[in-house]
């Protein structure tokens, strides 16, 4: 080894850095007035983020689930691929991606909706993907493990913000 090479901490080798001296650095650039404070505003930040974060995962998955029903069912996006023929499970299929997907984009009986389609979504990878592979990236199964974990989130969480289910809930407070 030539004396120039540097460890993980940036001192030379031959020289001896406590890791202690490291941690108590970090304590100290930590616990500094100035790094708490821009610590906060950044987690002000990001808790303000959350919302606006969550409404564009629930639309943005909300859209991309429409899009393989349309293909199932209307064709769109060049139909299904040669040699893949409708059965009555992908028609099904189908029928639950159209009808979800649009109600999860709009935030409309989300936590109900987002239940069905996460269910939809691990049947679909335990009868179409599983039996070609035990890992999704063996068997082409990610979106489907992805859209049910993500609809599972929007069941356990409900719309957020940016959502029908919003007016619908300050709506019936008003009548009452």
């Amino acid at each position: 080894m030539s004396r120039g090479r540097r460890n993980l901490f940036g001192a030379c080798r031959n020289r001896r850095v406590s890791i202690v001296v490291w941690v108590k650095a970090a304590e100290q650039a930590v616990c500094h007035p100035a790094a708490a404070r821009t610590l906060n505003e950044w987690e002000a930040t990001m808790n303000r983020a959350a919302g606006v974060t969550h409404a564009l995962l629930r639309i943005v998955s909300g859209f991309m689930f429409i899009c393989p029903g349309g293909m199932k069912l209307f064709g769109w996006f060049g139909g299904m691929p040669p040699g893949v023929h409708l059965t009555p499970l992908l028609i099904a299929a189908g029928i639950l991606e159209i009808v979800c997907g649009p109600l999860v984009l709009l935030g409309l009986f989300t936590r109900p909706v987002a239940f069905v389609a996460s269910g939809e979504m691990a049947f679909a990878y335990f009868i179409a993907h599983f039996p070609n592979g035990f890992l999704p990236i063996q068997n082409h199964g990610e979106a489907a493990v992805l859209f049910c974990f993500i609809f599972l989130f929007f069941a356990a969480n409900g719309s957020g913000p940016l959502a029908l289910d919003g007016l619908r809930r300050s709506a019936r407070a008003t009548e009452r």
